[in-house]
């Protein structure tokens, strides 16, 4: 394979410096190649950049067009200008020693006159992208098809009320899954953008969700039949850019698809900001569908409270992801999902430079997040609390209740004989805030 000129010359790869280090392009927490518990970190976390906010992402938002502009977006073949900015991402992804990348298929070539020639481009940027990730050993941790810019898609794609706007989702989708086996990708994410409605006025509330299980299931069915074996990922959203989305948050996803059928095909993409906009923690998000066995992987960002909409940035906050990782590392990981850094740049970062700033200060934090959680559960102070909280369950007729021995009659017959008045224990909330403060702050 031809080696591209490079895209980022005066950057080279960000090294590990330790904590005390003050070098701005280097990696204070996350030591890629540090062993803990027989698994180097870049393994445990499973680092991955979205190619739709680091690479085709403009600084631009409703109030006004992009503000960054890229060197490697030059000429007039746009074929020709995705593999240069292919390049440009390879190169990026190994010097943020990041092992995985994601993307939509339509970020990573363009869309052309017809479905045909559409995918004849999207075939020559994959086979592009598939001699990159051989030679730099980069993998794809998802693919996903973008089913909501287009005009076509206004009305939604699965759920459109036009049984062609369906047809014409299934055949991109279908593309979208054979481009991601062909790479690799250890996932494949269902973002339903539009799949919502504006006002009920127009709307066929329950035969939009019937389509919408049908054309998960025909998903299905054709990964069976090409062999690909990765997760299925549903990432929820409650509103934004629909008014309101079917899969609002992780509970109403579980509630769909346990009611069609489909809990045994599907786990969750778990987005920060998504769940604030929710009116949930992160951390509440990833116990949920913890809970259901259905935790699948993470789209690592943050959005800003003051704004209260999808601003998508890098996330720092090293409390908020020092919670979430206790909960992912208690439920056992995430398997073949990551953190995805679905986060974009601000509008005035325009320089090269910004890029690598920003992918080091998440990894960064969640790196350290990641080590204190360890350190939480390994010393299982906040477990022994929780577990002395329920204990009234775990003996007599409490474990008697959990198991399904007890009725109505048995339980007022222990009340009014033997039990009496409960006495009211305190959850000493403000204790166990102390003791995390103390392992934030140690």
């Amino acid at each position: 394979m031809k080696k591209s000129r490079p895209h980022f010359p005066k950057i080279r790869r960000i090294a590990y410096e330790g904590p005390s280090s003050v070098n701005p392009l280097a990696f204070r927490h996350y030591n890629p190649t540090e062993v803990i518990d027989g698994r180097s970190l870049k393994d445990h976390l499973r680092f991955s950049v979205a190619y739709w906010h680091a690479f085709r992402g403009t600084g631009g938002d409703p109030f006004g067009p992009g503000t960054i502009v890229r060197p490697w977006e030059q000429g007039r073949d746009p074929v020709s200008i995705a593999k240069v900015r292919l390049d440009a991402a390879f190169e990026f992804f190994q010097k943020i020693e990041s092992p995985f990348w994601c993307f939509h298929d339509r970020d990573i070539a363009p869309e052309g006159r017809s479905l045909a020639q559409t995918n004849r481009q999207l075939d020559q940027i994959v086979a592009h992208a598939k001699e990159l990730q051989r030679a730099t050993g980069v993998k794809l941790l998802w693919g996903t098809a973008n089913l909501f810019s287009h005009p076509r898609y206004m009305c939604g794609a699965a759920t459109n009320p036009d049984a062609h706007v369906f047809a014409y989702a299934a055949a991109q989708v279908k593309k979208a899954l054979d481009v991601t086996k062909a790479l690799g990708g250890e996932n494949y994410v269902f973002w339903g953008g539009r799949e919502g409605y504006e006002t009920l006025l127009n709307t066929n509330l329950k035969r939009e969700q019937a389509h919408l299980a049908t054309f998960l299931h025909l998903a299905v069915d054709y990964a069976k039949s090409i062999g690909f074996k990765g997760q299925f990922l549903i990432e929820p959203k409650p509103r934004e850019p629909t008014k309101h989305q079917y899969d609002f948050d992780v509970a109403a996803g579980i509630a769909f698809l346990r009611t069609h059928g489909l809990e045994k095909h599907f786990k969750f993409n778990i987005e920060t900001n998504h769940a604030t906009l929710a009116g949930h923690s992160f951390q509440h998000e990833i116990e949920v569908a913890a809970a259901a066995g259905m935790l699948g992987s993470i789209d690592a960002n943050t959005g800003d409270l003051l704004l209260g909409w999808d601003t998508d940035q890098f996330n720092t906050d090293v409390r908020e992801l020092t919670l979430a990782m206790t909960s992912i590392l208690r439920a056992g990981g995430l398997g073949t999902g990551g953190f995805n850094f679905d986060a974009k740049l601000r509008r005035p970062s325009t320089d090269l430079e910004d890029l690598f700033h920003a992918h080091i200060g998440g990894m960064d934090a969640y790196a350290l997040a990641f080590k204190l959680a360890r350190r939480i559960l390994a010393e299982g102070k906040f477990e022994q609390f929780v577990a002395a909280r329920y204990a009234s369950y775990d003996t007599g007729y409490g474990r008697d209740l959990e198991k399904g021995r007890l009725g109505f009659r048995d339980l007022n017959k222990l009340v009014l004989t033997k039990l009496g008045e409960p006495r009211p224990r305190s959850g000493k909330q403000e204790y166990l805030e102390n003791l995390l403060a103390s392992y934030l702050n140690g």
